[in-house]
Formats: C-alpha cells, structure tokens, sequence
C-alpha cells in the first residue's frame, strides 16, 4: 500500500513479513530520497529490494518495540543500509541482544540484532527530509513501545499498542494491562480523530474510528 498526495503527507510503503505478518513500513515524503524503515521482521528482502529499486536512503530504522517480529531482519536490514541508525528507547535497550527478553527464546528460535545507535526519547522531536514527527511514549505492551507521529499529515505509526478494532496483548514479560490503556487514551486517543494510524498487524484504522468502536479500551467520559 502506498500513499502520494501533498508534499507533507508522508509516502508509505507496507510490506508484511514473518509468520505474524508483522507490518514493517518504509515512509518517505515527496521531493526527498531520504526514508525511514519502521521495524524490520523476519526475511526483509522485499523491503530491501523495494526500497533500492525506489532510489531511497534509509537514514534510520525505527523500531516501534522490540519483541522478535519486529526485530529478526534487524541485521539484514543493518547489512544493507549501513549508515542508517537503529533507533529504540532506552527501555529497551538490552532487548535486541537478549532473546528472553524479545521473546524468541520462547518459540525456540534466539534472535539477537546489532547495538542500538539511538536511544529515542518521550517527546522527542525528529527530522525527516525536513517534516517533524514526534516521538510518543506508548508502553504496555512492551516497556519501551513508542508511536511515530507526523502532526501535519495526522499520520502515527503506533506498532503494537492499538490496532484495528483491537489492543496490543498484555500478558507478555515485561506488559502491564494498565499502562497499555492508560497509553492509548493520554497518548493515542488524545491525537485528531481523523489521524490515520499504521499498526504493527492488520489494517490501518484512524483514531476516530478507534475511539468510537474498538471494544478493549474506551475512551474514558
């Protein structure tokens, strides 16, 4: 799926990989060859193909979390794009090189991914050919979750923490069922309702929509 309309509305690119379709996206924004990779899952060859074939240069990767779908193809991708930062929060920041901690070690499978080179922080605002996007802190599914969003587009891509008509699971090490809500309603629920979100499994969804339908977290009256 791609999205091309107004210089500030960010080109999107989905590709869904690994045994969980884990969305991994590539955005970029017209007139500019520099692009993000936000997370990067099992076997990313089509995202590294897509995004040669496109002319782009990745100036980071950006992971929303960091459990093992959105990690495994971290050292591909790191391989391929050797200048682009690997960016996590700090919370995180031993999750890459620990599998009991991203979870892999669960299925059986370890995977471990390079040092991180950027620990984001709450708020934080980023740069990409030249449009801000800010960093919003959404634990509860992991302690270290964080959203993406580009404030002129109203465009976030919010990882694990909310999908389509759903919640991220909290009932993983290191999840809190509290903390996820308490994330969605003062980080997520609070963006424009006509804000397009970008999660890390299924379809997108706005916040609106969100708001008025998904069962597991209302917004408070």
């Amino acid at each position: 799926m791609q999205s091309k309309q107004t210089t500030n509305t960010p080109r999107i690119h989905t590709v869904s990989l690994g045994p969980y379709k884990t969305n991994c996206y590539v955005v970029t924004h017209e007139g500019s060859t520099d692009c993000w990779i936000v997370d990067a899952s099992y076997d990313p060859s089509e995202l590294i193909k897509w995004v040669g074939n496109e002319g782009l240069e990745p100036k980071a990767v950006m992971l929303t979390h960091a459990h093992e779908d959105h990690i495994a193809g971290l050292f591909e991708v790191a391989r391929a794009f050797p200048d682009a930062e690997i960016c996590i929060h700090e919370a995180e920041r031993e999750w890459l090189n620990d599998p009991m901690l991203n979870l892999s070690a669960l299925s059986g499978v370890p995977i471990t991914g390079p040092e991180p080179t950027r620990f984001l922080q709450p708020d934080e605002q980023l740069t990409l050919a030249d449009q801000s996007w800010k960093v919003l802190y959404t634990p509860g599914h992991s302690p270290g979750g964080i959203a993406l969003y580009h404030a002129p587009s109203a465009t976030a891509f919010v990882g694990d923490t909310l999908f389509a008509g759903a919640v991220g699971r909290s009932d993983f090490p290191g999840s809190d069922t509290a903390t996820l809500a308490r994330s969605i309603r003062d980080k997520l629920y609070t963006l424009p309702d006509h804000t397009r979100i970008f999660p890390g499994h299924g379809p997108p969804s706005t916040i609106g929509h969100e708001k008025r339908t998904n069962p597991f977290v209302r917004p408070l009256m």
